[in-house]
């Protein structure tokens, strides 16, 4: 097992201007589980690739440990990586794929059954192991190529989304296991997904990408509470955080006809560049249903209820003054408010609702730069 560090690590492809990942910098601790996440075309699978060696580096240095990989062959790095796809051979067993690296490293045959079986049964694929891939469920698969990574007993473990092929309820049930395996053999590992949920539940800690720029690292809770930036603060969290410019005027940031109050050292950092305006952004669980008579309160028109059982959302329109000059957006689209609501008590769509901030769940960002400023 082994720390990794990318110290200013940059990939530019031929014939491109822009680099698919731009001086990263980040470390990634010894048995940590590290998500990599942000939307598609971020660098977040080129950034994997580069610490696999199957990308080149065009700039800075990767280490694994103490060791500069940086132009060390992908075979000798002492990885393992698990793909999308599985990328097992259709002509051979479960447990031949599993201990085919094995075998061509010249490992004996009585140690790579051993692996092999022991893998198997952290795995649960013991019964599986005489079968050909195309008598498996896709999660089987899916466990199958974690096996072959697992007995190879690397000192770091790289995942490039392992689940996006497997069904909704596979996926939630397979992230479960690999989380808790990984926990048990206590490997680094690199885990890159575009799903946020998957990153919030599995990862240790989370680096958000974006455009090839490393957005923010921490840990969930951190990304959740204090993101960054707008980017981050729009992409962490399900359903997404609401986001509206507002003007401000006297420290009170104007919501419709509802005065938010901005803290004084919030208000100060306000800038001419910002043009008197400040992106607030608030979840859809910071919102309570309240009464018109409350001043934070702002009318919300029901578009369409979003019923789940346990919970229920609201996804609606700012209406009353200044309603016009707002420009909110949020996980599902421009001009919408998303509110969590009691699942037994929905208002009914084109009902007009009043809801309130709760003290202390307002994020604040400036719109000049999207950088955080509470």
């Amino acid at each position: 097992m082994a720390t990794v560090t990318f110290d200013h690590a940059t990939r530019l492809y031929p014939g491109t201007e822009r680099p698919a990942v731009d001086q990263l910098n980040l470390h990634i601790e010894d048995g940590e589980f590290l998500v990599l996440v942000g939307p598609s075309g971020c660098g977040k699978s080129t950034s994997l690739r580069m610490l696999a060696g199957l990308e080149d580096v065009n700039g800075g240095h990767i280490f694994i440990g103490d060791r500069d990989v940086t132009d060390v062959q992908p075979k000798d790095r002492d990885i393992a990586m698990v793909f999308q796809n599985y990328a097992l051979y259709p002509h051979m067993s479960v447990a031949d794929n599993m201990g085919f690296a094995l075998k061509i490293a010249g490992t004996p045959k009585a140690d790579i059954r051993q692996r092999v079986e022991e893998a198997a049964k952290i795995l649960d694929l013991t019964e599986y192991l005489d079968r050909k891939p195309k008598a498996l469920s896709g999660g089987q698969r899916q466990r199958v190529a974690m096996g072959r990574a697992i007995v190879r007993q690397p000192q770091v473990f790289l995942m490039d989304e392992p689940l996006s092929n497997l069904d909704a309820k596979l996926r939630v049930q397979t992230r479960t296991q690999i989380a808790s395996l990984q926990r048990r053999l206590g490997v680094t590992t690199v885990y890159v997904t575009h799903d946020q949920t998957e990153a919030l539940t599995m990862g240790d800690r989370i680096a958000v990408l974006k455009d090839g720029l490393l957005q923010q690292v921490g840990t969930p809770r951190d990304m959740y509470d204090t993101p960054a930036n707008v980017f981050v603060a729009g992409f962490i969290g399900s359903p997404a955080m609401n986001l509206g410019t507002f003007a401000v005027n006297n420290g009170l940031a104007e919501v419709g006809p509802a005065r938010i109050p901005l803290e004084r050292e919030v208000a100060a950092k306000i800038t001419e560049a910002d043009k008197g305006k400040i992106t607030l952004g608030f979840r859809p669980e910071a919102l309570e249903v309240t009464s018109q008579a409350n001043e934070s309160a702002f009318p919300v028109e029901v578009n369409i209820v979003e019923e789940l059982g346990s919970d229920a959302f609201v996804y609606g329109t700012l209406k009353g003054d200044l309603a016009a000059n707002a420009d909110i957006h949020s996980g599902a689209g421009d001009n919408q408010i998303i509110v969590r609501v009691d699942p037994r008590n929905v208002p009914a769509k084109g009902e007009r609702i009043y809801v309130a901030i709760r003290p202390g769940n307002t994020h604040v960002f400036s719109t000049a730069t999207g950088l955080r400023l509470s």
